[in-house]
C-alpha cells in the first residue's frame, strides 16, 4: 500500500495548477449546474474559475435556506446534489418535499409536497432529473422520486403535469412482472434523460422475497415505459443460464440503485447494478446471476444490451456498485480513448472502452474459498483490476490494529454478555477471519474490509474531463458480519416471530435488536409504539426503512408480535413461510474499540487522486477529523464519509462529506487544505457549484443524520467577499 504524506508538495498535474483566469469552452453548461453530479457523463467537474486557490480561502456565507421536513424524535437526512437552472434553484429536504429558490439570494418561490410522501420508502433522495422541452407544446419539468412513486412537476409553478401518468406522477411498481402490491419498490437517485425519455433504476429490499431490480426507460411527457431491461434475465435470453431455472420468478434484487452516466453523443446508458437478494446468502441463486453487480452499456433508445462487465460474479458479500460510473477520453499513446471508470466498494477501479466494454488495464480472475454455509455455492474466481492499485487498504492483520488491548465494541454485533466481560479487540480480531476479499461469510464471523459502505460509497468519484483524473474519497471501516442458522431458534421454547425477525430485522437492527449507527434498536420499541403501528411499519415503512409487503399477514403479525414481546394466538411456526431461507444475518456492523474509535491504525478516511491515463496515484491524504482523538503520531484520524467533491476549473475541489460536520476546499494538483468552515449539521451530500449575475456560489445540503450526528435542514451557499 502506498505511503500516506501530509507533505503537500507532490506530484504535479500540469493542467490542474491555478486557472483562475481560464475556462473550458467545450461545454457552456459546465457554468450551471442542471444535471445531477453536474453533467450526464457524471464527472463532478464544473469551469467556473472565479473561485481559484489564491483567493478560495476569502469564502463567506451568501445565503441559507432552512427547507424543513425536520420531524422531532426522527433522524433525517438530505443527500441531495441540487439542481441550478438560469437563476433558479432547486432541492429537496428531509421529507422529499421539493422547493425553488432564487439561487442569488436563497429566497423560497415554491414548495411542491407529493401527495404520497406518506409511503414507504422515504428519508433519502440524492438528486433530481431536469427535462427541458424542445417545443411550447410540453413544460420544461423536474422528475422527483418519493415513496414508490415518480413525478413530473413544472420547473415553472411546481404543479404536478397532469398528462404525465396519472395526474402527474407514475408507479414505479408497475411493470415488473409481479404483484405490484407485493413489491418495495423506490428510486433515490435521479434517473438518466436521453432525448424524450427518463431511464430508472430503483431502489428494492436486500433481504429474501424482496423486487427485482430492471431498468425501466420512460416517456418523459406521457409516463408510458418504452423499454425494460431485466437484469434478472427471462428464459431465452443472455444470462438466463447463469441463474437457476426459475429464478426470474423468485429472486430479487440486481437493481441500480447508485446512478447513471449518459453518452449522449453516442446514444449509451450506463448503469452499475448491485447484488441479488438476499445479499448474504445465495443458496437458492447458485451460478454467475447475471446482471447482478455489473456495468451495463445500453442503447438509450431501445433498451439492448451493448456489452456488460460483472465485477462480483455470486454476490455473498453486499459488494453492490455504489456509485454513478464517470465517463471521460483517456490519452495513450497518442491515441484519445472514450473510455468509462467505475469505483468499487471494496476500493478497486475498473476501467473500460466504453464502447466496445474492452478493459483498458488488465483484469485477472483469482482463486477464492468455497463457503461453510450449508446450501451455499461460492463462486470459485472473482476478477480483480490489476491497475489502477485499490485506493483502500484490502487486508486486515494483528499489526494494522491500533489499539489491540483496548474493550472491543462492535456496534451491530454484540455478543450477550460481552457488557459484563467484554474482550479486547486483539481477542475478537482473533477470534473472526480476517483474509481479505471475498471470504465467503460463516456462522463464526468474517471481516469484511473495506466495510459494507465500501471504500466507494454512494457519493461516488469526479473525474477532470480535460485530463482524466480522478479524486475519490474513501472509507478505511472494518466490519464484522456473522450468519447463523434459523433453525437454530425454531425450538418448542422459542417465540413464532423469532426466525422471521431473525431473517427481515436483524440484518439492519442487529442480532439482538439492539440497532446500528443511525438505525433504532427495536429492544424497547413496545415501550414507544403500539403492536398496530409495528404492523404497519413493517408492511409499509417509515423514513428510510422500505417496506415488507412481500410478507404474508400471517408473517408480519409474527414479528411485530415477537417485537412487541407479545405472545401469538396462533403458532405461525407450522405455516409455510414466502421464502425460506436457512440462515440470518445476526452480526452485521462497524469494528470499533470502546472509545468508538476504528480499530485499525488511521487515517480512517482518505481522499485520493490519481491519473487514469497511467493508473498511478499522484497523491492521498487523511481525509477529516475525529472528533475527540488526540494522538501526535496521527496529527490528522481521517473519519469515514458519505458525499462526494466537486472539482473546477480554477483548481479547487470542494468537498463535505465528514463525521467532523466541516465542507473544505483542497488544491487539485497537491491536496493541500486551503479553506474549512463548520457546518450546522453535517454534509453528507455531493456539493453544487454556479454562476449566477457573474458570481461564482458553492452550495452544500447540511442534513447530518449519519454517523450518530445530529440532524438539519439547511442549505448553504458561499462565495466570494465582494
Amino acid at each position: 500500500m502506498r505511503k500516506f504524506s501530509l507533505l503537500l508538495s507532490v506530484l504535479a498535474i500540469a493542467s490542474c495548477s491555478d486557472e483562475s483566469s481560464k475556462t473550458v469552452d467545450s461545454n457552456p453548461n459546465f457554468t450551471s449546474w442542471q444535471h445531477y453530479l453536474g453533467d450526464p457523463a457524471r464527472t463532478h467537474f464544473s469551469n467556473l474559475a472565479q473561485i481559484g486557490t489564491t483567493n478560495v480561502s476569502q469564502l463567506k456565507l451568501a445565503w441559507t435556506y432552512n427547507s424543513g421536513g425536520l420531524e422531532e424524535g426522527r433522524m433525517t437526512q438530505i443527500q441531495t446534489n441540487p439542481l441550478i437552472i438560469g437563476n433558479t434553484f432547486y432541492g429537496v429536504n428531509p421529507a422529499i418535499e421539493l422547493f425553488a429558490l432564487n439561487a442569488k439570494t436563497g429566497e423560497e418561490l415554491w414548495k411542491f409536497i407529493p401527495g404520497e410522501k406518506d409511503n414507504t420508502g422515504l428519508g433519502l433522495n440524492r438528486g433530481l432529473s431536469y427535462w427541458e422541452s424542445q417545443t411550447e407544446a410540453e413544460e420544461s419539468r423536474l422528475f422527483l422520486a418519493s415513496g414508490f412513486r415518480l413525478y413530473a412537476v413544472s420547473t415553472e409553478t411546481g404543479k404536478p403535469i397532469s398528462n404525465f401518468g396519472e395526474n402527474g406522477s407514475i408507479d414505479l411498481r408497475d411493470g415488473l412482472g409481479r404483484d405490484k402490491e407485493k413489491m418495495a419498490v423506490y428510486a433515490n437517485t435521479p434517473g438518466a434523460i436521453f432525448e424524450d425519455l427518463i431511464i430508472m433504476g430503483t431502489r428494492v429490499g436486500e433481504g429474501p422475497g424482496s423486487s427485482p431490480g430492471h431498468i425501466r426507460a420512460y416517456n418523459v411527457t406521457t409516463g408510458k415505459i418504452e423499454w425494460t431491461f431485466h437484469t434478472i434475465p427471462q428464459p431465452g435470453t443472455f444470462g438466463y443460464g447463469t441463474w437457476p431455472k426459475n429464478a426470474y420468478k423468485t429472486v430479487g434484487g440486481a437493481n441500480s440503485w447508485s446512478g447513471n452516466a449518459v453518452d449522449l453523443e453516442r446514444g449509451i446508458v450506463y448503469f452499475p447494478t448491485g447484488s441479488a437478494a438476499f445479499d448474504w446468502y445465495g443458496g437458492d441463486r447458485h451460478g454467475k446471476n447475471l446482471f447482478a453487480n455489473c456495468l451495463l452499456a445500453l442503447d438509450a433508445k431501445t433498451g439492448e444490451r451493448l456489452w456488460h462487465f460483472q465485477m462480483v460474479h455470486h454476490d455473498l458479500w453486499d459488494r453492490d456498485l455504489p456509485a454513478p460510473p464517470n465517463l471521460f477520453d483517456m490519452q495513450r499513446d497518442g491515441k484519445t480513448i472514450p473510455a468509462v471508470a467505475q469505483v468499487t466498494k471494496s476500493g478497486h477501479i475498473f476501467v473500460f472502452n466504453r464502447v466496445t466494454g474492452e478493459p483498458l488495464f488488465p483484469i485477472e480472475e483469482k482463486a477464492y474459498p468455497s463457503s461453510k454455509l450449508r446450501g451455499e455455492q461460492a463462486y470459485k474466481t472473482q476478477p480483480l483490476p490489476t491497475k489502477p492499485e485499490p485506493f483502500a487498504k484490502q487486508k486486515l492483520t494483528e499489526k494494522d490494529l491500533y489499539a489491540p488491548d483496548q474493550p472491543a465494541f462492535v456496534d451491530d454485533f454484540v455478543d450477550k454478555d460481552q457488557n459484563i466481560n467484554p474482550p479486547t479487540v486483539l481477542e475478537k480480531f482473533r477470534g473472526i477471519t480476517s483474509e481479505g476479499q471475498f471470504v465467503p461469510i460463516d456462522t463464526t464471523g468474517v471481516m469484511l474490509y473495506p466495510g459494507a459502505d465500501g471504500g466507494a460509497e454512494w457519493g461516488g468519484a469526479a473525474v477532470d474531463p480535460r485530463n482524466g483524473v480522478m479524486y475519490v474519497n474513501s472509507n478505511e471501516m472494518a466490519w464484522i458480519v456473522r450468519m447463523k442458522e434459523v433453525s437454530e431458534n425454531d425450538t418448542e421454547n422459542s417465540h413464532p416471530g423469532e426466525a422471521l425477525t431473525q431473517i427481515h430485522c436483524a440484518r439492519c437492527h442487529g442480532g439482538e435488536l439492539q440497532g446500528l449507527a443511525g438505525i433504532p434498536e427495536l429492544q424497547t420499541v413496545k415501550n414507544r409504539i403500539g403492536l398496530d403501528s409495528v404492523s404497519s411499519i413493517i408492511k409499509n415503512g417509515k423514513g428510510a426503512m422500505p417496506g415488507m409487503p412481500n410478507l404474508s399477514d400471517s408473517e408480519i403479525d409474527a414479528i411485530a408480535h415477537f417485537i412487541s414481546d407479545m405472545e401469538l394466538d396462533t403458532d405461525h411456526r407450522a405455516e409455510k413461510t414466502s421464502v425460506d431461507v436457512p440462515y440470518a444475518v445476526v452480526g452485521f456492523g462497524r469494528f470499533k474499540d470502546d472509545r468508538g474509535f476504528p480499530i485499525m491504525k488511521p487515517p480512517w478516511g482518505t481522499l485520493n487522486a490519481l491519473d487514469l491515463n497511467s493508473g498511478e496515484y499522484l497523491w492521498q491524504i487523511p481525509f477529516g477529523e475525529e472528533p475527540n482523538f488526540d494522538d501526535s503520531d496521527y496529527p490528522v484520524s481521517g473519519t469515514e464519509n458519505y458525499g462526494g467533491p466537486v472539482i473546477t476549473a480554477g483548481g479547487v475541489l470542494f468537498i463535505a462529506a465528514t463525521k467532523d460536520e466541516k465542507i473544505r476546499a483542497f488544491h487539485m494538483k497537491t491536496g493541500e487544505l486551503l479553506w474549512e468552515d463548520d457546518l450546522p449539521a453535517g454534509g453528507y451530500a455531493t456539493p453544487a457549484t454556479y454562476e449566477v449575475d457573474g458570481k461564482q456560489l458553492l452550495v452544500i445540503a447540511c442534513g447530518g443524520g449519519k454517523m450518530g450526528t445530529d440532524s438539519g435542514d439547511e442549505y448553504r451557499a458561499y462565495s466570494l467577499k465582494k
